[in-house]
């Protein structure tokens, strides 16, 4: 067991920060109150410093796209075939990509990571924590989403063979799950009859937990009019669906405030390196929390390091997003943009025990990481 007393605990579920010890054992977060009992427990006296869960990041490549450049440590892309729903993060994740390291020891404690944008459709993503040496047993929720790409990223990759348009590039994943939906209705009429089942397909057996809403579409799309359409594309199949990059977002908020569904807000730091960046923002995820919007930010690592995920919130407050939203930027919204938040993204009692303890806040670069801990150990 391990005691975390008299520290300042901001729990990302409660806005104003309370006074209280935190009771870990197991590996979860078994007690949280004042005045703890120390009995049998390893004391961490956190006076006068700030605890927070564990930071969480909704969309992110490392593991799959290496620390440092080369043909060898870039995993996150299939360049042979637009359209790609078979392909497992899992399979090719590395985690003794130094990344993982680094994120941890800043206290981001899980992250979606998968598949990158070249793709039509890419594959499935996987929320696990950065601590391990298997990626087996790293694994918090497998899969938590369907990637598919919208805009430059599939036109650019693909430009030689295949899609030179955002209309084909549409097509082809309409043509996916269409494929998909008829090959389900095969195996559901087949039933037990292995006599009547389709030829097996694995692009749309892959597809089928989507169709069935067990896992969203993470649909990367930086322009409005693509947002619109990743989002059409899911209403027309009935499907659930989450936007990454958003980078137009503050630009349609109010269609986005109505179609409630998550946003991941990010990479923001850096030059707006194509076309569709011109109109990127630090304003972007307050603009969308203000109108009640489901914001997370993201680095989308090696974007932006992943150990600077706490940074990106501090430098959306600087353009004017609340503290408290921003908290729960990197905290409980990605935990629940992932499909996670039964067990991590904030301080509450039953959940694992990722945990950070600062000197400061993270939202500044004078905030010190002092404690760190995923599933109750210190690393």
């Amino acid at each position: 067991m391990i005691l975390i007393k008299n520290g300042t605990l901001h729990t990302a579920v409660s806005k104003e920060p309370l006074q209280a010890d935190i009771l870990v054992d197991g590996g979860k977060i078994v007690k949280i109150g004042a005045g703890l009992s120390s009995e049998g427990a390893e004391v961490i006296d956190a006076s006068g410093l700030n605890v927070y869960p564990g930071f969480v990041e909704a969309h992110c490549h490392i593991g799959l796209d290496g620390y440092g450049i080369g043909y060898e440590g870039h995993d996150y892309n299939e360049l042979n075939d637009p359209v790609t729903p078979q392909l497992r993060s899992i399979d090719g994740i590395n985690p003794f990509d130094p990344c993982m390291e680094m994120a941890a020891k800043a206290g981001v404690t899980c992250m979606a990571t998968g598949p990158g944008s070249s793709n039509a459709i890419g594959g499935t993503f996987v929320a696990m924590k950065p601590h391990g040496k298997r990626v087996d047993n790293m694994i918090v929720k497998f899969p938590v989403a369907m990637k598919c790409a919208f805009g430059e990223n599939p036109k650019r990759c693909y430009q030689k063979n295949t899609i030179t348009s955002r209309m084909t590039n549409a097509a082809l994943i309409r043509e996916a799950l269409k494929k998909a939906s008829l090959y389900k209705a095969k195996v559901e009429a087949a039933g037990d009859d292995a006599s009547k089942l389709p030829a097996y397909d694995q692009k749309s057996e892959a597809l089928i937990p989507v169709l069935n809403k067990e896992i969203p579409l993470k649909a990367h799309a930086h322009q409005a009019n693509d947002l619109c359409t990743a989002l059409r594309i899911a209403r027309e199949f009935d499907l659930d669906i989450t936007l990454e990059h958003v980078t137009e977002g503050h630009m349609i908020v109010d269609e986005l405030a109505k179609e409630n569904v998550p946003l991941a807000v990010g990479p923001t730091f850096g030059h707006a390196s194509k076309f569709e960046l011109q109109n990127k923002t630090w304003e972007t995820p307050g603009v969308l929390a203000k109108a009640g919007c489901h914001v997370s930010i993201i680095t989308d690592a090696p974007v932006i390091p992943l150990h600077y995920l706490p940074l990106c919130a501090g430098l959306a407050m600087k353009a004017g997003m609340d503290e408290y939203d921003a908290l729960r930027a990197i905290t409980i919204n990605p935990a629940e943009h992932m499909g996670v938040a039964d067990r991590v993204g904030s301080l509450e009692e039953g959940k694992d025990a990722d945990i950070v303890i600062m000197d400061g806040t993270p939202f500044t670069v004078e905030g010190v990481v002092k404690h760190v801990f995923i599933d109750g150990e210190e690393i």
